[in-house]
């Protein structure tokens, strides 16, 4: 088994979104023991939409994936582990809740 480094959650948003989206990554940030990344108003990497990456150790998937499956309110969040292997972490391995969005997958 391919060792999980960490993972991150994107939090994807738009316009009428982005105080939403800022609150649950703010909130998930004084909550747990995660870096919040900058909140980007444009798609950033392979990601379509606006998004915030929310980065944390394996340790702690146990309780941020829940609490964000229950706090999310509508929000699409796109999780995957950090393997290495982006490709296959980006896909094969990604967890979506909410709708799934197309990635750019050109990058990798």
């Amino acid at each position: 088994m391919q060792r999980i480094k960490g993972y991150h959650a994107h939090i994807y948003f738009d316009a009428s979104t982005i105080d939403q989206a800022r609150k649950l990554c703010c909130d998930a940030a004084q909550l747990f023991a995660l870096r919040m990344g900058r909140v980007h108003e444009r798609p950033v990497g392979p990601h379509p939409d606006w998004s915030c990456q929310l980065a944390f150790e394996p340790e702690y998937i146990g309780v941020v994936l829940p609490w964000l499956a229950l706090n999310r309110n509508g929000l699409v969040v796109f999780l995957h582990p950090d393997t290495g292997d982006d490709l296959k972490d980006h896909t094969e391995h990604a967890i979506w809740m909410g709708a799934m969005r197309p990635l750019d997958l050109s990058i990798f």
